[in-house]
């Protein structure tokens, strides 16, 4: 079997496919002077938007690793992730705090999914 790679950069891939598993990079948000709930929103339409393309969406989600620069901003993020996460389909989830890459990064978010 073939891997498909998209978004092909040269030090990563934005997304991975083999044996119908999609694999997401690390998502960040865009505009990182938003709080918690902004970015965190920010990073949850990256990964529907490459769901989508790679043939899943958030209900098939079988892994999910959230990394928040502070743990403290957990409930603030658990508050839009509640609201997003395909009800009745939540994933196995881990949450660390992590310092991130970018010091003005408060969330990642890694992604592995089913294809539909």
């Amino acid at each position: 079997m073939s891997i498909q790679r998209f978004h092909v950069g040269p030090r990563l891939s934005e997304t991975a496919i083999f044996n119908q598993v999609v694999y997401l990079a690390g998502q960040i948000p865009d505009d990182a002077s938003q709080d918690i709930k902004g970015q965190t929103a920010q990073v949850l339409a990256h990964i529907d938007r490459l769901l989508a393309e790679a043939g899943s969406d958030k209900s098939r989600i079988l892994s999910c690793q959230i990394f928040l620069s502070d743990i403290s901003l957990i409930g603030s993020m658990n508050q839009v992730w509640d609201a997003w996460v395909a009800e009745g389909n939540s994933p196995p989830r881990a949450t660390v705090e992590a310092k991130l890459a970018n010091p003005d990064w408060l969330i990642e978010v890694v992604v592995t999914a089913a294809q539909n």
